[in-house]
């Protein structure tokens, strides 16, 4: 399954990709610096700064920085990755930044509910905007 993330909500893309890979499917998420984190924006990314700061470079926690790698992280969140049914749903599921060449053509899933343009919400930040704030490279 090929999930387009592009104007969706991402807790709610991850929480369906999650699910799906736990039944066994496998997911692939396109265009993961497009999706959105709803709430206030200076507050988003403040949460989002204080966490790449903590730690040290020789001493945890390490945070991800890049679109792709945040999105997935989200996703770890919510599956039980420590048990062997979560570290096999999470290896079936990949995010990428773009579309990549092999699904140029291919069908992508439009899942109903998730997409910005149907909700009431005005406060929103892209993953995007989030990954050059604390540093990413996108």
């Amino acid at each position: 399954m090929i999930i387009d993330a592009t104007n969706m909500v991402m807790g709610r893309v991850a929480s369906f990709a999650a699910g799906k890979a736990l039944l066994g499917e496998t997911i692939s998420i396109i265009n993961c610096e497009k999706a959105i984190v709803t709430g206030n924006r200076d507050t988003t990314l403040k949460d989002y700064r204080e966490k790449a700061e903590k730690g040290s470079m020789a001493k945890g926690p390490f945070t991800f920085k890049n679109s792709e790698r945040l999105f997935k992280r989200v996703i770890r969140g919510m599956l039980p990755y420590k048990k062997e049914k979560g570290e096999q749903a999470l290896k079936r599921i990949k995010c990428y930044i773009g579309v990549p060449d092999e699904f140029k053509d291919k069908k992508t899933e439009q899942l109903k509910n998730m997409d910005i343009s149907k909700m009431k919400v005005r406060k929103y930040i892209t993953i995007k905007e989030i990954s050059k704030m604390i540093g990413g490279r996108v």
